[in-house]
């Protein structure tokens, strides 16, 4: 009785003065005063101009990606596995984009208002994002490469599979981004403290960049076997013109993906890299001078998607353009006739050349008439 009640007052020592040791009553403020990371007293108009085009780019990101999950809701042509992907890929930008405009509502003065529990959800939006999309392209990069090797266009790959996929990558994603707050933190270390995120490990920032940038080599080594594999199979392939289409049809397909990747390799790359300097040097490494460019980059990312898609993708700038054209006929007759709107009439589906009489639907006469028997009517 005597051994285990000292066993049990050893434990509660030991845990009191771990307790002791840590530094979990100190504000955000000391550990921005630690590392030596300042934080501005006031507004200066350079910081407004800032706030605001983020803001105002935090917007459109969020507007953008929207639009890419609504176009692949709406065109049946999109409803495979590849396209469910990339449209959560593009709900993993639109989080970036309020991810971001947290950070810029959350940043400057404001920093010193907020309690520790609101920086690390601040900072835990953003690798949940970030998770959320290098995971994203990995799932992409698997499904390509099952399914190229085969010379398919699209996968077997059943919805419920799909589903299963990306709500694992979601978790997998809400779970690297508590780690920090819940036990990868360096309120027990001092010495061990960020210069860039004052309350992250530094131990934690090496093990983040080092396990991003070995996916982006990964995936890179992918895709390009993928490539070696479809050049190779195109020269030994004959000339019959439907396999010809077929095969235009999937390197122009891995094209569209490979820009995706590249650019989120390009954008997020430097700031990787300056998350692992200031993990490997510290204060030596003088992360803080640019990695707001850095962060600039990165934020950039999630609106060069959708450019990419429009660009590329024939079927999606056509399906952007109905969408949009959809709404500015819904606005013009709302303007016209507020109180006559029908919302539960049941239309027949119609293609997206087929214009009325109206001068509204006038704006949809420069659609592409040809292949849109795929097309879903939202009203319907």
């Amino acid at each position: 009785m005597s051994s285990t009640s000292c066993f049990v007052s050893a434990v509660m020592a030991t845990e009191s003065s771990v307790w002791n040791t840590c530094n979990y009553n100190h504000n955000v403020t000391f550990f921005y005063n630690l590392v030596g990371k300042n934080i501005s007293v006031g507004w200066t108009p350079r910081d407004s101009v800032v706030i605001g085009l983020g803001l105002t780019l935090c917007v459109i990101v969020v507007l953008a990606n929207l639009m890419v999950m609504v176009a692949i809701l709406l065109n049946r042509r999109f409803h495979f596995p590849i396209y469910y992907l990339l449209g959560n890929m593009a709900a993993a930008d639109l989080f970036a984009g309020v991810a971001y405009a947290n950070l810029m509502l959350n940043t400057g003065p404001w920093t010193r208002t907020l309690t520790k529990e609101q920086w690390y959800i601040r900072g835990a939006l953003i690798d949940i994002s970030l998770t959320a999309s290098v995971a994203n392209l990995l799932a992409v990069a698997v499904e390509r490469h099952q399914t190229i090797i085969t010379m398919q266009l699209h996968s077997n790959m059943t919805k419920r599979r799909v589903v299963l996929l990306i709500v694992c990558i979601w978790v997998t994603a809400i779970i690297m981004g508590l780690v920090p707050s819940t036990f990868w933190n360096c309120e027990c270390d001092l010495e061990d403290c960020s210069t860039v995120a004052p309350l992250y490990s530094r131990r934690f920032l090496i093990f983040w960049a080092v396990l991003n940038l070995l996916t982006f080599f990964i995936m890179v080594a992918v895709y390009t076997r993928i490539f070696i594999y479809v050049r190779y199979q195109s020269r030994s392939m004959s000339q019959h013109t439907s396999e010809m289409r077929h095969n235009q049809t999937v390197v122009n397909l891995m094209k569209t993906i490979s820009m995706v990747l590249g650019a989120f390799v390009i954008c997020w790359t430097p700031g990787l890299m300056t998350l692992l300097l200031d993990g490997l040097l510290g204060k030596a490494s003088h992360a803080n001078s640019y990695e707001k460019y850095c962060l600039v980059i990165a934020e950039c990312n999630s609106l060069v998607n959708p450019i990419i898609y429009s660009l590329r993708d024939d079927e999606m700038r056509r399906t952007f353009k109905w969408i949009l054209c959809c709404l500015c006929r819904r606005g013009a007759h709302q303007q016209r006739e507020p109180s006559t709107v029908e919302i539960n009439s049941p239309l027949p589906e119609e293609t997206l050349g087929f214009v009325q009489k109206s001068a509204a639907q006038a704006l949809c006469k420069t659609q592409d008439t040809n292949d849109k028997d795929g097309w879903t009517d939202p009203r319907v």
